[in-house]
């Protein structure tokens, strides 16, 4: 299949395949005597693989990571917990931060008067004057 059907398949813009491409991320395809790129079912699940884990928030680099795993199916899958734990992890540190930040925005919007924007609370704590 050309790169147009694989991008359509996958939801994914041709740019962003070649990208993957370039990094290593999706093998090169075969070319055809016209020298397009000829994609086959391989390159299709592979991609599939990849915009699924960049949906759910992994990194370029823990998908690399899980991309080699998996190109060795007889490893134990532990390296493989370890990575979404890892992940997990930063998701619930995220949450945390988010959490705080969500708590502080409230205080802040807590505090507005409605007068004019010389006395704005919000304005004071994102830029207290001098």
């Amino acid at each position: 299949m050309k790169i147009g059907a694989l991008a359509k398949a996958t939801r994914t813009k041709v740019e962003t395949v070649r990208y993957y491409e370039k990094i290593g991320l999706l093998p090169p395809p075969a070319r055809t005597s016209a020298n397009y790129r000829d994609y086959g079912s391989n390159h299709l699940a592979r991609l599939s693989f990849i915009r699924r884990a960049r949906n759910l928030g992994f990194t370029l680099k823990a998908l690399r990571e899980l991309l080699d795993l998996s190109d060795n199916e007889d490893q134990s899958c532990e390296a493989v917990d370890d990575i979404a734990s890892r992940h997990l992890a930063e998701i619930d540190q995220k949450i945390d931060d988010l959490t705080t930040l969500r708590s502080e925005l409230g205080r802040m919007i807590g505090a507005c008067q409605h007068g004019t924007v010389g006395e704005c609370k919000i304005i004071e704590t994102l830029a207290p004057r001098i």
